[in-house]
């Protein structure tokens, strides 16, 4: 029986395309005694492939820690096989604000010593002694609290493009190192301050709550449902946001807009914009903030020398980053001397700029312009760049403006110069024909071409 992925991001995204359904981006977590891991991640995992259901979940001893993408239409099928288990009957499933049909592309289901990496000897304090849940007037109310201490238990880069206003932001890489640098930023406030804490969803909160508690702090909050439940909250009910900027996702949309604050910078630049990105330097992968500026001067790439690099022979490319482990490096880098405008640690909370409406066009948008689509990409060739479609509908001619648009490649617009159609060179392709053509990046065996008219 298949218990794992046989689609590529490249396959799968295609075909997500071609079902036209919408998706929901959703996130849930729940802490219980799971006796065999394994055998709940299989079964997980064939209900929610049944499903057309994707996305990263962690499960462990201790309970299941979840982000995922699952068709709308299938929504209530899904909470179906969540009802299953009793320890996740009525769970809180947290939304997305932003959707996007392309937020995962696989469904990888994992067994790990802990659903979230803590550090922590849990066999030494009491886990179930958490904090107290506050909804989002109720965490507003006690942020106005003088005696108030309000902590962001996420990582540099996490905080960096949105938090609330006031908090602490540690300058760390992940939530293990916070802990500790927390406990002893605040040891003098253990007695008589209000301990407020926020995460992205809640589930860094639940274990951090119970072990500040058993450190002898005597007023421990936490906000319900973390950043995401809170800005659902102050939507529905009309509660001013507290919370400035971007909300950092885990997934292909790396944030959710939850004010039209800008508080980050272009690490290149230095120009307002809190826009991630990954260096198209596969042997690189860093998570840094670009701006589209600075992503067309420098190909998407974080330095001069991952520029070089995108640019030698694909087998060079691949040289160099042999045994480089880089998979794992998407969301944990976000630091290097390259980028010189990089804040972390005390951050501001006066915002830089505003964010127009729609927001400023990048990669992972798509350009509201007047396009038909023509053709879908066959192949690509890494090495020289050159991109090959196949004409499905009216036709292409040399001078044309065209739109390539994908999940990875994001959109991007090019005048055609040259074709060379069905083997040779030519000024027109009609449907039918096997084009190629030179492109300054790489395109994906999911992307499409489409005609742009004024």
């Amino acid at each position: 029986m298949q218990l794992y992925n046989t689609l590529s991001a490249e396959e799968r995204a295609r075909l997500i395309d071609e079902a036209g359904k919408e998706r929901l981006t959703l996130s849930f977590y729940a802490y219980a005694k799971i006796e065999d891991p394994k055998k709940f991640r299989d079964d997980l995992f064939i209900a929610w492939n049944a499903l057309d259901a994707l996305g990263r979940i962690y499960v462990a001893h201790e309970g299941i820690n979840a982000q995922m993408s699952v068709p709308a239409d299938h929504f209530e099928a899904f909470r179906e096989t969540l009802e299953a288990y009793d320890f996740m009957r009525g769970i809180r499933l947290n939304v997305a604000v932003e959707q996007d049909n392309h937020s995962f592309l696989k469904l990888t289901i994992k067994v790990r010593n802990k659903i979230v990496a803590d550090g922590l000897n849990d066999e030494t304090f009491d886990v179930t002694n958490k904090g107290i849940h506050l909804k989002a007037k109720e965490f507003n109310d006690l942020l106005e609290d003088p005696n108030t201490i309000v902590v962001d238990f996420r990582n540099h880069y996490e905080s960096e493009v949105g938090h609330f206003e006031g908090a602490i932001t540690p300058d760390v890489e992940n939530f293990r190192e916070s802990l500790p640098v927390i406990n002893e930023q605040l040891q003098d406030f253990k007695e008589d301050k209000n301990l407020l804490m926020y995460c992205t969803g809640g589930i860094r909160c639940e274990k951090a709550s119970a072990y500040f508690k058993h450190q002898g702090f005597k007023n421990v909050f936490q906000l319900e449902g973390g950043i995401i439940e809170y800005t659902r909250q102050i939507k529905e009910e009309g509660i001013q946001s507290k919370f400035i900027g971007k909300n950092f996702v885990f997934d292909h949309r790396l944030g959710e807009r939850i004010t039209d604050d800008i508080i980050a910078q272009c690490h290149q630049c230095g120009k307002p914009c809190d826009n991630h990105t990954n260096c198209a330097n596969d042997a690189c992968h860093l998570l840094f903030i670009q701006c589209d500026e600075c992503k067309e001067a420098m190909e998407n790439c974080c330095s001069t020398e991952c520029q070089e690099t995108i640019h030698l022979p694909w087998e060079e490319q691949v040289k160099l980053r042999k045994g480089l482990q880089v998979g794992n490096k998407v969301f944990r880098k976000g630091k290097s001397e390259a980028l010189k405008f990089k804040k972390s640690g005390d951050l501001p909370d006066k915002p830089l700029a505003k964010a127009t409406k729609p927001e400023t066009k990048d990669i992972r948008q798509k350009i509201k312009v007047k396009r038909t689509l023509i053709g879908k990409a066959e192949h690509y060739y890494s090495k020289s760049k050159i991109a090959q479609f196949l004409i499905e509908n009216n036709g292409l001619s040399v001078g044309d403006k065209v739109l390539i648009s994908g999940p990875t490649t994001g959109d991007q617009e090019l005048t055609i110069t040259q074709i060379f159609v069905n083997g040779s060179f030519s000024d027109v392709a009609k449907i039918g024909d096997q084009i190629t053509f030179e492109l300054p990046f790489r395109v994906r065996l999911s992307d499409k071409l489409y005609k742009i008219s004024e």
